[in-house]
């Protein structure tokens, strides 16, 4: 796999998901028939919903759109009850790749579409992850992101001498969430998202575990890994305990309730845009087996019997152009996942996140890492033994390998009763299992 080419910046149940979902106004004129409604779970915040709806008028001008943003669970629910009825609403499904993935078998094949779109440039490894574990495409790369640190440079007067914050290690991000508390007052400079709807679990999954085991799944249950969470243990004892209620850091670290913040790049970019000279964005630390990363992957799906799959094409089509690739990332921080080059003239703030992505990225012990790939309805099931493992470690105080034991025994159950190859960072097999 090329690491490179992905940019890794690298979503009881019939009537009422379906009736919330449809509730939105044409957002590109039209409404009624003909018009391609869009039902996806990304652009929660008000602002980056309102920023994408103004690309899609100014941009997707052919056919009409109607955009409905809705929280994850009413996006898997409405999208299960409308294709399960037989009476589908929804035309274009647009989501992370871990909620497409439950679907695959109420999206449409897209192979047309994506050879159509042959001059976009997708990264090979982007158009392996969009067939979902089949053999035919299930939906079309939309855009991608990852997950940095963002630092306030006031925190910069604590970080140990000799590290580069632009290169950390775990050990010296330890060091300085110690210092810095305790110059601090013994308020904490440091927080995770940990919340309800935080993407905490991509930090494990994607981050400290293959930092620390060069795996995901297959080191799950390994020493090294152990490591991993005994340290994430002496981390979490410096962390902000108001992690727990942050669902992003951006307003947080705005707040100044803490100074260092990991999170998704799109949950960051808030916090320095107003100054952005009082800020850095730099890449993850590395751990003893390199700098575990992740991809995060969005895609656009059409429902079978969508009311309008010829025009949603005509949608996906318009919506993998350059300038479409582009004005999202200048308003919302996704990135392209076409070839379109970057520009120089980014928003600073977005600016700032290019920077520590491409640095993420390109660092020699890079380590990527995939979401779950072909675990079908079972793909929710992984981030949640990551979620009870963070859970009993750390905020319940059980014993560290009693639990990764416990919970590595049932994450190898979900991945031998899928038979699915591993995923990046572990090694190719043909089944993936947890040693």
């Amino acid at each position: 796999m090329d690491r490179r080419s992905v940019l890794a910046l690298g979503a009881g149940v019939a009537a009422a998901p379906l009736l919330t979902a449809c509730a939105g106004a044409s957002t590109t004129g039209g409404g009624g028939e003909g018009t391609v409604t869009l039902l996806s779970n990304q652009f929660s915040p008000v602002e980056e919903r309102q920023r994408f709806e103004a690309i899609l008028k100014a941009r997707v001008t052919a056919v009409p759109v109607a955009f409905n943003q809705v929280e994850t669970g009413i996006f898997a629910s409405t999208l299960q009850s409308q294709v399960d009825s037989g009476k589908p609403q929804i035309s274009l499904a647009g989501a992370q790749h871990g909620d497409l993935a439950p679907h695959a078998s109420r999206l449409i094949d897209l192979d047309d579409v994506l050879g159509r779109l042959g001059d976009r440039g997708f990264a090979p490894e982007l158009v392996e992850l969009a067939k979902l574990g089949g053999a035919t495409t299930k939906y079309i790369p939309w855009m991608q992101a990852s997950y940095v640190l963002a630092v306030n440079k006031r925190a910069l007067e604590w970080l140990p001498s000799g590290a580069d914050v632009q290169k950390l290690t775990y050990d010296q991000l330890l060091d300085w969430a110690t210092a810095g508390r305790q110059g601090n007052g013994g308020k904490p400079i440091f927080g995770l998202p940990a919340g309800a709807k935080g993407l905490y679990h991509r930090f494990l999954q994607g981050y400290l575990v293959p930092s620390f085991s060069g795996g995901q799944i297959t080191t799950y249950r390994s020493a090294d890994a152990v490591a991993g969470w005994q340290y994430l243990k002496e981390l979490w004892a410096q962390t902000a305990p108001a992690s727990t209620g942050w669902d992003n850091m951006q307003e947080p670290l705005q707040r100044g309730e803490v100074l260092v913040g990991f999170d998704h790049s799109a949950r960051l970019v808030g916090a320095p845009a107003a100054k952005p000279d009082d800020w850095l964005m730099v890449p993850a630390p590395a751990g003893p087996k390199g700098l575990g990363y992740m991809a995060v992957v969005v895609g656009l799906g059409i429902p079978n019997g969508a009311p309008e799959a010829d025009r949603a094409k005509d949608v996906i089509e318009s919506l993998t152009t350059p300038e479409v690739q582009l004005d999202v990332l200048r308003q919302n921080a996704f990135f392209p996942v076409t070839s379109a080059p970057v520009p120089a003239d980014l928003p600073p703030a977005v600016a700032l996140a290019e920077a520590a992505i491409s640095a993420q990225r390109d660092a020699p012990n890079a380590i990527l890492s995939l979401p779950p790939v072909g675990l079908g309805a079972r793909d929710g099931e992984v981030a949640q033994v990551f979620k009870d493992t963070f859970k009993e470690i750390l905020i319940d105080g059980r014993d560290v390998k009693a639990v990764v034991d416990a919970q590595g025994a049932r994450l190898d159950g979900i991945v031998a009763e899928a038979k699915v190859p591993c995923w990046a960072p572990d090694p190719a097999r043909a089944e993936c299992r947890v040693a």
